[in-house]
């Protein structure tokens, strides 16, 4: 009988479908599994590469089968789509992901422990609590505009027209709209709890971190922003450098290379949403301190702020955060910090 050599997996709620082949790229069998017999049968292969990917439960299964002796590998969509014939079935999505993880120059995902995974539940909660509370916010500010009264930015003066509500200072809003805007601001509250909670953690599991707390020394980075390269960075060397650590956070501009010419666009955003809107943010914070206070950021940054518009000025912090960061986590050492203004 062949040996099969390379198995591609379909992940999938209950039905699976794994597809083999051997050394020379033949099938040697592509067939549906019951979620309940995936690892029976896996058990029972000999040791070979099984690749499936990116997605939901990827990193689960990887952890399970790679403790049967498999090695495992996880593959990002965009490189396992140009292999998927015809229209979409699982039979053929599973062929696609045994031929990718045939390439030579595959860029496998490194699989993640349930550690790390629950690093990344922390994060991806406080992310979704922290979207639906803009939500909130702006419907709060909606409602308000509705009957003339234009609300600030800022909780603080949230905080004042609520406590008016309450009151009932705000004569011109009628008791149901006003019974409909204290609820929403109770949601608001609740939510602002749960994301403190969550904060809260993640700063304590920093403090136990050594690359975490080394992280919080450079400028603009704090617990959450520590935390979260730490989930989704296991390892910095993975990149060959550090403008490669930018793009893959999609804070480098698109390339545009065609007739000889060379140019450049916006920023691809082609990376981990969350950990680029928490760089962005620290960008904006620089940006910021550039303004009022020049003399408590770098040179390069005052002189930036001072040509280019606000949102220029803070994807580009951003993206000297980030190279920061990859020198830090691949070199070692310490945040030194260069000339002020």
């Amino acid at each position: 009988m062949t040996h099969t050599t390379i198995v591609g997996l379909d992940l999938a709620k209950n039905v699976f479908q794994v597809h083999g082949i051997d050394a020379e790229g033949k099938k040697t069998f592509n067939k549906k599994l019951r979620r309940e017999v995936v690892k029976e049968f896996f058990e029972n292969l000999p040791s070979c590469t099984v690749a499936m990917e990116a997605g939901s439960a990827c990193h689960f299964w990887a952890r399970e089968i790679g403790a049967l002796g498999h090695r495992t590998l996880i593959i990002p969509g965009q490189y396992v789509k140009p292999f998927v014939k015809r229209e979409k079935t699982d039979a053929l999505d599973a062929q696609a992901i045994a031929i990718a993880a045939t390439q030579p120059d595959i860029q496998g995902v490194p699989a993640k422990s349930a550690e790390h995974q629950t690093l990344t539940v922390l994060i991806t909660t406080r992310a979704l609590f922290v979207r639906q509370r803009t939500k909130a916010f702006q419907a709060f500010r909606g409602q308000l505009s509705e009957f003339g009264i234009i609300a600030g930015t800022g909780t603080a003066k949230l905080e004042r027209l609520a406590m008016d509500l309450r009151a009932g200072a705000l004569k011109e809003i009628p008791i149901a709209v006003r019974d409909v805007l204290l609820a929403i601001y109770d949601e608001i509250e609740a939510l602002t709890m749960k994301i403190v909670r969550f904060e809260k953690e993640l700063a304590a599991l920093s403090k136990h971190e050594g690359d975490a707390r080394r992280l919080q020394t450079i400028p603009g980075v704090g617990p959450v922003t520590a935390a979260t390269i730490k989930a989704y960075v296991p390892d910095a060397l993975l990149f060959k450098s550090s403008r490669q650590f930018a793009s893959w956070l999609g804070l480098a501009p698109k390339a545009h290379n065609s007739g000889g010419k060379s140019r450049s666009g916006s920023i691809s955003k082609r990376g981990n949403p969350v950990l680029r809107a928490l760089l962005f943010i620290s960008g904006m914070t620089l940006v910021r301190q550039a303004k009022a206070k020049p003399q408590s950021v770098d040179a390069w940054l005052v002189r930036l702020v001072e040509r280019r518009p606000y949102k220029v000025a803070a994807i580009a912090a951003a993206n000297k955060i980030a190279r920061v960061i990859w020198a830090l986590l691949s070199r070692g050492g310490s945040y030194q910090s260069p000339q002020r203004a």
